[in-house]
């Protein structure tokens, strides 16, 4: 519309001239229409008496289209200037603005039409309009770049950058006043793009798009799209390979300029089907979500949609099949109300972390109103340990989710009673919160061993957990966990894990030994028969994914009334090895394979491991990097053949132990005798 009222203006000069002129110009300060601008205009023609066609030139200081979000320094248009048919006139030639690369532009306007085309070989943007309604101007796009509407996008999504794309289709565009209006059928190939702070992220997006916008006193915006690609928000990523997904939405600019969506659809196939509306506060972020979404199978999710979330999590090969409906109230930063149902969901975790089969029935939130809810599985397990079936009968109350009633899991045919929970969303407070107490009674220790890869050892677990919680990916027990094993106890305190279903999971513990039956605990890992009663402990665990990396031993006898004390040859071996000691006997040593075990008055071993070394000591000693005794006494004999066994090397490999502790199981190890 510009360009006519120029071209017009200058014609009316030519028209109005002598034939003899040669040369017009014209000049203006400023010259402006509903959508732009020009400053510092000058035109020149200069058109020789006789010839066919003139030579136009335009020099313009800047071109202000603040409304669509272009601005441009330095323009410059250099064409000749045609008659064409229609009382019509045609101008071809180079546009340049500033240091940007030239564009073509044809311009032609008669008593019916006016129309321009600027491009640069395939890529073209044509717009036309008919002097009957000089309002309304149609636009074509020919493999137009997205990057030349990289300014107008700059608009709707603050800081936008492009990086590659292309456009095909049509645009109608309606300007009257200080309106606009624009409607689109668009194509689109290989989008991509993303925000100036990296937050929006989207590569690979093709496929159709469709939209209305108004902008009178305010922009609304009606858009449809069946598009396929990839897209990423904060942590959430979007794989839409594939095939594609339609949506569908409403968009309005509030009174301070941040776009609202009072009403979103989407469908992915089966996959994924949502409704809803979403409202931005005055930053950009979320003021207010109300969705409501359903899946009939829920197998693609993980892949389509949740892989950012779960792979900080640490689980991002997660595999889940069933079906699912969902409500989501989230407003101010809080969950104003959340509906979950689920039909038949198998989750399974492939690294066996933990895994639910047939979970079925609600989970309900609310932050202003008494809710129940029921949930059950047929099968759960969770670190190794495996649950039988059982329902969780659940009760909303401001927001924060609890128990109507103990909770009682079936467990190695013993029972885990859960208690107390309390599970608070995510919030402006801060993360989703957690906590809980736990019962344990008569849970079988042989079987909880075997589902977790351990020797089968025998005893019952019974303790109580007063408080559990776990926060930012963190699970704390608070109090102690007392395991009857081996005929004696062992206690469990300070007892804490970082990332539990994350990566690297981190485990720390103090772990007490009070009475153990030596016999049973040695038979058990094949070791070696030793009798006797052991106390000790292992203090300042810390296991990283379930590898130890730091901790202080100790396992020492104590001599108990009517308990005999012996230990066999095989173990006086094992523990030589295992503690890169020797033993020695009182008889001549070519008669130590006539004994099968021997008298022993006590035996002690500690290691302190720290940066993959074991700082080894034996009785009445403490495990210490600064001990200067050469040698330490790990068995001390009694009675006749009367041994002992004596460690020579205080600072062992840590790997180098363990080998020896795997050794000493399989029995391979030989005996070494001074």
């Amino acid at each position: 519309m510009l360009a006519r009222i120029l071209l017009l203006i200058l014609l009316g000069l030519l028209l109005a001239g002598t034939a003899s002129a040669r040369v017009l110009s014209m000049k203006a300060a400023k010259v402006s229409t509903d959508m732009a601008q020009l400053e510092g205009l000058t035109l020149r023609l200069e058109w020789p008496e006789g010839n066919a066609e003139g030579q136009l030139q335009l020099h313009a200081r800047q071109l202000d289209a603040g409304s669509l979000g272009y601005k441009f320094q330095n323009l410059h248009w250099h064409c000749p200037l045609r008659r064409a048919a229609n009382n019509g006139w045609h101008c071809n030639g180079p546009l340049r603005a500033g240091k940007l690369p030239p564009l073509q532009l044809a311009l032609h306007l008669d008593d019916e039409t006016t129309w321009g085309q600027l491009g640069r070989g395939r890529q073209q943007a044509k717009f036309s309009m008919r002097t009957a309604t000089p309002d309304l101007a149609q636009i074509d796009l020919q493999k137009l770049p997205l990057k030349w509407l990289e300014a107008w996008l700059a608009m709707m999504l603050e800081g936008a950058q492009v990086e590659s794309g292309a456009i095909d289709g049509e645009v109608a565009l309606l300007m009257g006043g200080v309106a606009l209006q624009a409607k689109a059928d668009l194509q689109l190939e290989n989008i991509g793009l993303q925000s100036a702070d990296g937050s929006l992220v989207v590569a690979g997006l093709g496929g159709r798009l469709q939209f209305d916008y108004h902008h009178k006193r305010a922009a609304e915006m009606a858009v449809q799209a069946d598009f396929s690609g990839e897209l990423l928000y904060g942590a959430h990523y979007l794989a839409l390979t594939q095939k594609p997904v339609h949506l569908a939405l409403q968009m309005r600019q509030d009174a301070a300029g941040i776009w609202q969506l009072p009403q979103l659809f989407w469908k992915d196939a089966h996959l994924l089907e949502a409704e809803g509306s979403i409202a931005l506060d005055a930053g950009g972020e979320f003021e207010r979500i109300r969705l409501h979404a359903q899946s009939g199978d829920i197998s693609g999710l993980p892949v389509r949609y949740l892989s950012g979330v779960l792979g900080q999590l640490g689980l991002a090969d997660l595999q889940m099949q069933g079906a699912l409906q969902t409500r989501l109230d989230w407003a101010a930063g809080h969950l104003q109300g959340l509906h979950v149902r689920l039909d038949a969901v198998d989750i399974k975790d492939p690294q066996q972390r933990f895994g639910f089969e047939r979970l079925a029935g609600d989970i309900a939130l609310s932050a202003d109103e008494n809710v129940d809810s029921t949930l059950g599985w047929q099968r759960a397990e969770v670190l190794g340990l495996v649950f039988d079936p059982a329902k969780l009968d659940f009760r909303s109350h401001q927001g924060v989710l609890g128990l109507r009633q103990s909770a009682e899991l079936p467990i190695f045919d013993g029972r885990m009673q859960l208690h107390d929970l309390r599970l608070q969303p995510a919030g402006r407070e801060g993360a989703m919160q957690m906590a809980f107490g736990l019962d344990l009674e008569q849970i079988d220790i042989g079987k909880m061993s075997r589902s977790l890869g351990l020797p089968e050892f025998r005893g019952e677990l019974n303790g109580k957990i007063p408080r559990v919680v776990y926060a930012n990916d963190r699970i704390d027990f608070d109090g102690g966990l007392a395991i009857g094993l081996f005929e004696g106890a062992v206690q469990i305190t300070e007892l804490s894990m970082e990332r539990p279903f994350g990566t690297a999971p981190t485990l720390s513990a103090d772990i007490d030994f009070n009475d153990l039956d030596l016999l049973r605990l040695t038979e058990v890992f094949g070791f070696g028969s030793i009798s006797g009663r052991l106390d000790g402990y292992l203090h300042d665990l810390r296991l990283v994914d379930w590898q130890p990396v730091r901790f202080d031993a100790r396992l020492v006898t104590e001599r108990k009334p009517g308990v005999r004390q012996r230990i066999s040859q095989r173990a006086v071996q094992n523990i030589s090895s295992v503690g890169d000691a020797t033993f020695m006997t009182s008889l001549q040593n070519r008669l130590i394979g006539l004994f099968d075990d021997f008298g022993y008055a006590r035996i002690g071993i500690a290691c302190r491991l720290e940066n993959e070394v074991c700082q080894m000591a034996g009785l009445d000693e403490a495990a210490t990097a600064d001990s200067a005794k050469a040698g330490f006494t790990i068995v001390k004999g009694s009675g006749l053949p009367r041994l002992e066994v004596i460690g020579h090397n205080r600072r062992v490999d840590w790997p180098t132990l363990l080998e020896r502790l795997q050794a000493a199981g399989s029995g391979e190890i030989e005996p070494v005798i001074e």
